[in-house]
């Protein structure tokens, strides 16, 4: 039997929302296993869709660079230690030099870029930035990751929210090019990058979805609807309909737009380009949140809940 820790239960009640005692069930009843333990509840209908990505707690910024002509762009994540320092013009300088080479460079992942002599200064390698910035802010300072898009037809977009805490980078496609400076079509990539930061997709569209995804997605639907007393032919009917909703939960194209709930992006995508005469598609989009899946600290909290947990022993 695995340890089940306070942290452990912290962290799930975090990604669930569930309760204390049955996010304990949760893991006992999965030998500690977190991904499991969020499949238990959400078939026992004690959680809903929890976000895997894991905690959000590194400082720093998610910064962005786009060439003036709009077919390039970059985002990266740089993080520090304090959210002082994230705020300062030096790592926010720092920052945008970064993000500024990796569009010129084109690097193929983070251990190329840190090889890299950087673009505005050759006598530097990206790797020596990070050391000069280090000694110069006072905390250690790493990239973390980045994406880069290039658009032969079309353009880049990229949206950064609350100060670096979310960023967006979105590729779209459009066959005509004298509509590539339309206001519509400008600020219909705009508000679908907006789209990316709030509503958080994961994929483009349905046919993205790894096969084996909708059939963990299909297993936890159906334990639901049996959960609730019903028939395995309903169940499986019901599990179908669920399955639209989960779509429109995490496919761009088929989430309701969130300045106009009664219509997708999709039909807003096909509005703009009949409205510009062109034929657009959303190629694809990352969207970083600064600090996901990196554990910081332990704070006092997770005293508090082992403390809660051995009183209700």
């Amino acid at each position: 039997m695995a340890n089940i820790t306070a942290a452990l239960v912290k962290e799930l009640r975090e990604r669930t929302q569930a309760g204390m005692m049955d996010c304990k069930k949760a893991l006992m009843e999965n030998d500690g296993d977190m991904d499991k333990a969020i499949d238990w509840l959400r078939e026992k209908g004690l959680a809903q869709a929890a976000k895997k990505a894991g905690r959000i707690a590194a400082e720093g910024a998610v910064v962005q660079y786009i060439t003036e002509c709009g077919k390039v762009g970059a985002v990266v994540e740089v993080n520090c230690e304090t959210d002082f320092v994230a705020k300062t013009d030096n790592f926010i300088n720092f920052s945008k030099n970064v993000a500024k080479h990796i569009a010129a460079a084109n690097p193929a992942d983070v251990d190329e870029l840190m090889n890299q002599k950087f673009v505005d200064d050759e006598s530097k390698t990206i790797t020596d930035l990070v050391s000069d910035a280090t000694v110069s802010i006072g905390e250690k300072i790493s990239i973390r990751r980045f994406a880069r898009y290039e658009a032969d037809n079309g353009a880049v977009e990229t949206y950064i929210h609350m100060g670096g805490k979310i960023g967006v980078l979105l590729q779209v496609a459009n066959d005509n090019a004298a509509s590539l400076t339309a206001d519509e079509f400008k600020a219909f990539y705009h508000d679908v990058a907006l789209q990316i930061a709030a509503a958080r997709p994961t994929y483009v569209r349905p046919e993205e979805v790894p096969a084996a995804t909708l059939e963990n997605e299909r297993k936890i639907l159906r334990a639901q609807a049996m959960e609730e007393g019903k028939p395995e032919d309903i169940a499986n009917r019901m599990v179908e309909g669920r399955i639209k909703k989960y779509y429109k939960e995490v496919c761009l194209l088929e989430q309701p737009f969130v300045k106009d709930g009664d219509k997708s992006i999709k039909q807003v995508m096909a509005e703009t380009a009949k409205a510009i005469g062109a034929n657009l598609d959303l190629v694809k989009f990352e969207r970083f949140e600064r600090g996901e899946g990196i554990e910081k600290r332990k704070d006092n909290f997770a005293e508090e809940i082992a403390a809660q947990m051995a009183a209700m022993k």
